[in-house]
């Protein structure tokens, strides 16, 4: 494909380096070739990068693969998570998914994005629904700021609650941000 023709969301390898776009930019000036300025974040570091690319260049798109699968346990060092129709089971390293632990608990159906066979990290549903272990009562009348309090969620989590919410309910959680979404039935 050519580089001018990315667009967001698009997945490609350069340079051995698999990247995400971004953003896109065209560029056409009267005397030069349309030049593609591709904001991109590099799948295996994280890193967010600019690159600059001319109309002729052209760049090898890739599909990533993603499956469905159930986190079934922390065995100290990596994450185990099991296909429900294969029973296939892999392992992932704690340090590939610093952000995402915060929410995994038994049972929770995730996507495992792969390239290659190479694992590259989980995509988790938009909310997550999880268990108070502690939170401190509500005091009356204390309502100065927007009246809400910490608690601490069963994943250890530290979510900011309204004062309603007692120790052992279970409340929604958005998992891009990591707040306090709602109650959960």
């Amino acid at each position: 494909m050519n580089a001018t023709e990315l667009r967001p969301g698009n997945y490609y390898e350069d340079s051995n380096e698999l990247l995400l776009v971004i953003d896109i930019l065209l560029n056409k000036t009267a005397m030069r070739k349309m030049v593609a300025k591709v904001k991109v974040k590099n799948v295996r570091t994280g890193s967010i990068t600019e690159k600059s690319y001319n109309s002729g260049y052209n760049v090898e798109t890739v599909r990533l693969e993603k499956n469905k699968m159930n986190y079934l346990y922390d065995d100290g060092t990596s994450f185990v998570f099991m296909d429900q129709t294969t029973y296939n089971q892999i392992e992932i390293a704690h340090d590939k998914l610093e952000w995402e632990k915060q929410f995994l608990k038994e049972n929770l159906e995730v996507e495992i994005v792969s390239y290659d066979e190479e694992i590259l990290g989980i995509n988790l549903p938009a909310k997550v629904a999880l268990k108070i272990t502690h939170c401190e009562p509500a005091v009356r009348g204390d309502t100065v700021n927007k009246a809400t309090k910490e608690a601490t969620l069963e994943t250890g989590l530290k979510v900011r609650v309204p004062l309603f919410i007692n120790d052992g309910e279970n409340v929604l959680v958005r998992t891009d941000n990591a707040q306090y979404d709602g109650r959960a039935n």
